[in-house]
């Protein structure tokens, strides 16, 4: 999907929602768009704010990501002890996670072999899947190297 047509869907939104309608909003989806990775909230205020200080104050900041998040354009994919880690999923194709807990590299993969289980696994229990994520935590190949 195009930004654009993100932009005027994630419009529809904020109206249907009675949000108001700011141009900082649509300034902060394209900088969060524009991003490029994971992020916990706090490290893309001090991302945001570096770029421009007049974008958005932190606060703005914050409502904006859980209402992205509300939409669905970025999802919650890791916690990982008190940490939130987030991302920009809109127009991404559905993924998993492997996260190592030394370095904290989030490598992003796809398998349909994967898929395939969780839908018999469903199917078996009579169970409505709504939304998933898999979250594998380990040590990565750079940390076991590191480590020899």
């Amino acid at each position: 999907m195009e930004l654009s047509e993100l932009k005027k869907q994630f419009e529809q939104f904020l109206r249907q929602k009675g949000y108001k309608i700011t141009k900082s909003r649509f300034d902060l989806v394209d900088k969060i768009a524009g991003y490029g990775t994971h992020f916990e909230i706090e490290d893309l205020v001090m991302w945001v704010t570096n770029q421009d200080k007049s974008t958005a104050s932190r606060s703005t900041i914050y409502r904006t990501v859980k209402l992205l998040q509300e939409f669905g354009a970025i999802r919650e994919v890791i916690k990982l002890g008190n940490r939130t880690i987030y991302e920009f999923i809109a127009g991404k194709p559905h993924h998993e996670h492997l996260i190592c807990v030394r370095c904290g590299k989030i490598i992003e993969f796809y398998r349909e072999d994967i898929e395939e289980l969780q839908d018999k696994v469903c199917e078996e229990y009579q169970f409505t899947p709504m939304h998933h994520r898999l979250e594998i935590f380990g040590i990565c190949s750079d940390c076991n190297q590191s480590a020899v």
